[in-house]
């Protein structure tokens, strides 16, 4: 009966001493609650803080910005109203000059007007200065446009991970619409390209070892969308570590053309590149790298070669093709019911070259497709 009673004590003070460990155990939780709570929000504060700081130096930028267009513009119209003026001084300095000669001034006078009005450079519109203010407009355009991208590029290709995930398209969802597209698509004729490159039409896929991993590729791999969590693929030293992706197919020799749907992106660029162009090298700002390209605060069309932007005046293409021809040209066009030259770089390379493209999109099921054509 003593043993009963000792074995019940040694029991009740083991559950004491559990019941203190886990009293601590929530008295210590409950202040790292509300450190955690406290560091939170301290670190909201200062994330407020710098956005508001970047805020404001973009706003403050912009203010700038818009003034010296403002005063561009302002002195563009002083230069042409006083050149407007000086015209116009120079008009009845001539009607003068006409109406002496009509009434007969001695020959001798008017041969020393006439000459002292060319001495003066005087008498001729063709002198008057053309000012222009697009090159300096261009120039600005250019620059906050360049910004733009870099922010846009930073905070997709660096820092994805601290980003908060946007809301991403179901794979499994897109797979099932695919396929009820693929069904779709075979009881019904599949599109087709324009006589004039029907001959060279290549069917490209996209290469699942090059793709970046926050890339999702779909549709028998001719689909490519940018996911917010990342992509499992195999390890590939091929990969690109910014939103790039190769296709399959390279080409060496002849001539070559395939279509891209790049209605639904707004932010892309398509092109052609070697093979062993480096993972983080951007598509056109390399010399072995050829493409058009689609984004930035103005959706401004242009061309990219070894880092040198061409604009192009063009609105955005829902379809391009490429045409390309090994060691000549590669030409891009925006395709609708005709095809329109877009630019056409010369090359001059042996190495095979593979259809390329980059895509920044953070609208939901944002997306470049390859299209599947039939030769005629």
């Amino acid at each position: 009966m003593l043993k009963c009673v000792t074995l019940k004590e040694e029991q009740i003070h083991d559950i004491s001493k559990q019941l203190e460990i886990t009293e601590k155990t929530i008295n210590v939780l409950r202040k790292d609650l509300s450190k955690t709570k406290e560091y939170t929000s301290q670190i909201q504060s200062q994330i407020t803080k710098d956005f508001c700081c970047m805020k404001e130096y973009i706003e403050r930028q912009e203010k700038n910005t818009l003034m010296f267009i403002d005063q561009e513009q302002s002195a563009a119209q002083q230069k042409i109203a006083q050149t407007i003026h000086q015209l116009c001084v120079e008009k009845n300095k001539l009607i003068d000059i006409k109406a002496q000669m009509e009434k007969g001034l001695g020959s001798d006078e008017m041969e020393w007007q006439n000459s002292n009005l060319l001495e003066r450079g005087e008498g001729s519109p063709s002198t008057m200065h053309k000012f222009t203010i697009d090159e300096k407009f261009n120039v600005v355009r250019s620059a906050v446009g360049d910004l733009k991208r870099k922010l846009e590029i930073l905070l997709l290709e660096e820092y994805p991970q601290q980003l908060p995930p946007a809301q991403s398209p179901d794979l499994h969802q897109e797979t099932s619409v695919c396929s009820s597209s693929s069904e779709s698509a075979a009881r019904s004729p599949e599109p087709s390209i324009s006589r004039q490159f029907s001959w060279w039409a290549d069917n490209v896929t996209f290469d699942l070892t090059t793709a970046y991993d926050r890339l999702a590729i779909t549709a028998q791999n001719r689909k490519v969308m940018v996911s917010s969590n990342p992509t499992y693929y195999e390890p590939s030293l091929r990969r690109f570590c910014i939103s790039q992706v190769l296709c399959s197919q390279g080409f060496s020799t002849g001539c070559h053309y395939w279509e891209v749907i790049t209605k639904d992106s707004d932010g892309w660029a398509v092109g052609v590149a070697h093979g062993t162009i480096g993972r983080r090298d951007r598509l056109g700002r390399t010399e072995h790298s050829w493409c058009v390209e689609w984004v930035g605060p103005q959706k401004q069309l242009s061309a990219w070669h070894k880092n040198q932007e061409t604009l192009l005046r063009n609105d955005k293409p829902s379809k391009v093709g490429v045409f390309l021809e090994l060691q000549k040209t590669v030409s891009f066009y925006a395709i609708t019911d005709r095809e329109m030259l877009l630019h056409t770089f010369e090359i001059n390379t042996s190495n095979p070259l593979y259809p390329a493209f980059w895509l920044y999109s953070l609208d939901k099921n944002g997306s470049l497709t390859i299209n599947h054509i039939n030769r005629k």
